[in-house]
């Protein structure tokens, strides 16, 4: 007869670890990097190998200082998608020590000091972006013009990508002023503001059919890779469809009414990191909200809040500032959202006699 001590509990098991979990999500992340390599060079795979090897030291250095054990941690794969979430938000030769910066505010700070995985208030990865946005803007000038267009000379490979990285100095035939260029987001800021029709700004290079030449490719295959999560379960399908949702219905009425001022509504889609924020930040169980109605709530405002910053704010693309936000709302959006249990009455309103 077996003991109770070895019978099994009457509860079903979980249906994936946190390692299979984070490695399923690193998994569907592998063809927008690809693609994000293929059109804008090599170094998006160096910010990566570098993001993941700073995560990992300053993880294993809180995990010892916190005396917790280091193996279980070290290869969940948290820290690795952290890392990859960030590389991908950061241009590609960046200098090595923004990768530094940004796993120090990450893996420190959001993720540790919260009490670690699991008890972070914010995004980890968006702290990482915000926090080096904020403070090293210049570092942001330096996106590559995507594969392909003819003002370019070719993309650096491997070799001068480390390069430009560790040295910040970019070898011969390429330098800053001739290979740096303005993302789709920075293109319609500045010359809008110097009075061109959108007609006019999309005749430039860069674009493509809907967003930025390059970034509505890489946009594609983030698209691949959350529709892939939603069919594993892996996020729910709320928080995509919300932010995606909301972007479309909020910018379609102003297009129509003046497509020369307005831009079109996939071209704020497949711009920017709409795209990757839908379906790999947003999504985040611990930041985001839990409640299905709350996670509509959540995406809605992640996209209203981008559009927002887009417009009015100090920065081409606020992703990374609406979705921490959002990260301070989730609690209260929570507790607003929670569906009635059956049977429970509704609860007292505070004003009503006792």
């Amino acid at each position: 007869m077996r003991t109770f001590e070895t019978a099994p509990a009457p509860h079903l098991p979980a249906r994936r670890t946190v390692r299979a979990t984070m490695g399923l999500v690193i998994a569907a992340l592998v063809p927008g990097v690809l693609a994000h390599a293929w059109f804008f060079g090599p170094g998006v795979l160096v910010q990566i190998a570098l993001a993941t090897a700073f995560a990992l030291g300053f993880e294993a250095a809180m995990l010892k200082a916190r005396g917790k054990p280091l193996r279980p941690f070290l290869t969940d794969l948290s820290a690795p998608l952290t890392a990859v979430l960030f590389a991908l938000c950061i241009p590609p030769l960046a200098p090595w020590w923004l990768a530094a910066i940004g796993m120090l505010a990450a893996i420190v700070f959001a993720k540790h000091l919260f009490g670690g995985l699991g008890n972070n208030l914010f995004n980890p990865a968006m702290v990482a972006v915000a926090v080096v946005v904020l403070a090293f803007p210049r570092a942001f000038t330096h996106w590559l013009a995507p594969a392909g267009l003819e003002a370019t000379m070719g993309l650096p490979g491997l070799a001068d990508s480390l390069v430009a990285i560790f040295t910040g100095h970019l070898p011969p035939p390429w330098g800053w002023d001739t290979l740096a260029q303005a993302t789709p987001l920075d293109t319609v800021r500045t010359l809008g503001s110097q009075g061109a029709t959108l007609a006019e700004i999309r005749d430039a290079p860069v674009f493509g059919d809907f967003g930025g030449r390059g970034w509505e490719w890489v946009a594609n295959f983030y698209v691949l890779g959350g529709l892939f999560l939603l069919f594993k379960r892996i996020i729910p399908w709320q928080v995509p469809v919300a932010t995606l949702a909301t972007v479309l219905v909020l910018t379609l009425p102003f297009w129509l009414a003046d497509p020369d001022l307005h831009p079109f509504p996939l071209q704020h889609v497949f711009s920017g990191g709409l795209v990757l924020a839908a379906f790999f930040i947003a999504t985040d169980p611990v930041s985001g909200c839990t409640t299905p109605r709350g996670r509509l709530v959540f995406g809605a405002g992640v996209a209203l809040l981008t559009l927002a910053i887009r417009r009015w704010g100090g920065f081409p693309d606020g992703v990374a500032f609406a979705v921490l936000l959002m990260n301070c709302a989730a609690p209260w959006i929570d507790a607003h959202t929670r569906p009635r249990i059956l049977g429970e009455g509704r609860p007292p309103r505070q004003d009503a006699p006792s």
